[in-house]
């Protein structure tokens, strides 16, 4: 690996994370690995099987008397455990029912469901000593802002806190991870993440279910000798892991039958981007976004894929012989550090096993999706505002922010002060510029879907012509987006998606259809506090 001198800069700063993380030693800045792990102990791509989480069952299943919807019932637990992601050594992670990645919940849309997220982790960081406060975020949901996991609405060690999801939207993948304020990426980087997918009628037809329908989470990390996680941010400028983890395996092996499968590719990685590609040359098919299907299937040879974002896929692996490997590489995108390895992602083996030609979905790739999603079909016109932003790192507090604001700013002002204020049901065009040097940055905006209109004035990626709610605003990028703000009224946020980033302290605010000083029924500090769990 060659490093730029900016990097030399970055690949300073040590930290500690999660449950046995341990502080790296920093080594030779042309050093090919990040870990710390003997040759014996660092695992090699293609030993590992593929892995598909567990899908959690509800708890019970009830009808909501006030509409007459079914309203399932789960409970996840926050807990200290160990993995088995290296060779031989064990590893200590944070988890939701102490697995990484968590549980997968799945349901149909319009049928809500109440998470009851239990905070059974150790009270204090064994190693730094930071609060193991949590707040879950359901990542692409349109919930009320007391369950949207707000970052300083904490759920201390020993309490709960039901989240409630209404699950009205079109279906899509979503993730819930920790949120928690100042700590997110540490946590997350841990192992608090998992997917969530919400079904509807149209995705049921003309989409891959069941087994082909595979949630794949990617992520990247670094190994201590006695394989806990290191941990080094950069001086809050960003991780970057020599291990590629997918589902929390590294470089894992699939087979596959002859037969067009979907994937949800999620990037939980707390700072690096991938851009992936397969070893044959053929294209990846782009179906789904962060707010669910795309109009019209899009055929790409690589795509840009950033921290948070979401991009259902297809892969048609019919025209493969039996005993065919295929490889999945990551192209990388400039300002990742890379290492020998970090250019694999997984790969896939064709089986010869029978496929089920009664399932309509294995041959087809659809011609049109989702044209009529109400995201992509609002125009420029329709807004009534323009708001620019600038996403940059200030070199005087050296901390991140969006313009000159940050969540200190915010939690200054008793959590009162706003980048925005805007009408319910408004329709705005929000522009964001990055041009704070050799750094991209994934925006994410709570509460909405939105349509990207532009990059640097040009029409915007073919990947990314669906709602997202996740944008990667690259280096010297201005991207134009257009939303439509609702359903709900109250305070949410705007932050990187690049977690150290957040964590330091680009997030911010915005209110929807509300007044500073009016009453806020839904106020996200104390609407909805954690309980007791005695």
């Amino acid at each position: 690996m060659t490093v730029s001198r900016r990097n030399v800069l970055l690949l300073g700063g040590l930290g500690v994370v999660g449950a046995g993380v341990v502080s790296l030693p920093h080594g030779e800045v042309e050093a090919k690995s990040a870990s710390r792990l003997s040759s014996a102990e660092m695992p090699k791509p293609f030993q590992s099987a593929f892995v598909m989480p567990p899908v959690l069952a509800p708890d019970k299943v009830e009808v909501d008397p006030a509409d007459g919807k079914p309203v399932n019932h789960y409970t996840v637990t926050e807990k200290a455990a160990m993995a088995s992601i290296l060779p031989r050594l064990q590893t200590p992670i944070l988890g939701y029912n102490g697995i990484f990645p968590g549980p997968t919940i799945s349901l149909d849309q319009g049928t809500k469901a109440v998470v009851r997220v239990r905070n059974r982790l150790p009270a204090t960081h064994p190693n730094d000593g930071h609060v193991l406060s949590t707040s879950t975020h359901l990542h692409g949901s349109a919930s009320l802002p007391q369950f949207d996991g707000y970052a300083s609405d904490v759920t201390q060690t020993g309490f709960f806190k039901d989240y409630h999801y209404p699950n009205f939207q079109p279906a899509r993948t979503l993730w819930y991870h920790d949120h928690g304020v100042h700590f997110t990426a540490q946590n997350a980087y841990s192992g608090l993440a998992a997917q969530y997918h919400l079904h509807d009628p149209l995705e049921r037809q003309l989409l891959p279910q069941g087994g082909f329908d595979v949630p794949r989470i990617i992520s990247d990390a670094m190994f201590a000798a006695n394989g806990a996680l290191g941990y080094d941010d950069n001086t809050h400028s960003g991780l970057w892991g020599d291990v590629i983890l997918v589902n929390g395996k590294p470089w894992p092996v699939m087979k596959v039958q002859k037969r067009i499968y979907r994937f949800r590719v999620l990037n939980c990685s707390i700072s690096r981007s991938v851009r992936l590609t397969l070893s044959t040359g053929d294209p990846l098919i782009i179906v789904g976004t962060d707010g669910g299907l795309v109009p019209t299937p899009q055929k790409v040879a690589n795509y840009r894929h950033a921290g948070a974002e979401r991009y259902e896929v297809l892969i048609d692996f019919r025209k493969y012989k039996a005993g065919q490997r295929i490889e999945l590489r990551n192209l990388s995108n400039p300002n990742n550090v890379d290492y020998d390895f970090t250019s694999k992602v997984m790969a896939f083996d064709v089986t010869d096993e029978p496929v089920n030609t009664g399932d309509p979905t294995w041959n087809t790739v659809p011609a049109q999706l989702a044209p009529t999603n109400e995201v992509m079909t609002m125009t420029e016109k329709q807004a009534t505002k323009v708001r620019k932003f600038r996403v940059k790192r200030n070199d005087v507090t050296n901390i991140w922010t969006i313009d000159d604001d940050s969540w200190q700013d915010v939690i200054a002002s008793g959590y009162k002060k706003v980048a925005a204020e805007v009408d319910l049901d408004a329709v705005e065009v929000w522009e964001i510029e990055n041009r704070s040097g050799g750094w991209f940055h994934p925006v994410h905006i709570h509460l909405v879907d939105f349509k990207v209109l532009s990059r640097n004035g040009r029409a915007p990626f073919l990947h990314e012509l669906g709602p997202k709610d996740v944008v990667y605003v690259g280096e010297g990028e201005t991207v134009r987006l257009l939303m439509k703000f609702g359903p709900h009224r109250g305070r949410y946020m705007v932050h990187c998606h690049n977690l150290p980033h957040e964590d330091h302290d680009m997030m911010v605010q915005f209110r929807v259809g509300l007044k500073e000083d009016d009453n806020d029924p839904n106020d996200p500090m104390t609407a909805a506090l954690p309980q007791w769990d005695g």
